[in-house]
């Protein structure tokens, strides 16, 4: 059975081939940078993580740099549900220790 961080980036991948109408290269591709997501694109991923995952994302969560790769966005993910999980705020993934690396 696969981690819950591989079924993350494998629905997000996904989602974004949507959004971006192409393939994200690799999990650490910058996904702004890259033409991947618009500001736009950053709205419906933020509706799409908060549906398919059951958290929410705070002001203080919008940081760009929890949402510059898919490899980012899939600690956040984790952090956040770690966090409702353990009875944790609602911001405590965005001061979540490693900033982005698995």
């Amino acid at each position: 059975m696969p981690s819950a961080a591989a079924v993350i980036e494998r629905d997000l991948l996904q989602f974004l081939e949507t959004v971006a109408r192409e393939s994200v290269r690799g999990p650490d591709d910058d996904l702004f940078a890259g033409g991947y997501l618009t500001s736009l694109g950053a709205l419906e991923l933020v509706a799409f993580l908060e549906g398919q995952y059951g958290i929410a994302v705070e002001v203080e969560d919008l940081d760009l740099d929890n949402f510059r790769s898919v490899t980012r966005i899939v600690d956040f993910v984790l952090a956040k549900r770690s966090a409702r999980e353990q009875g944790g705020s609602p911001g405590a993934a965005a001061a979540a220790p490693g900033g982005g690396g698995r």
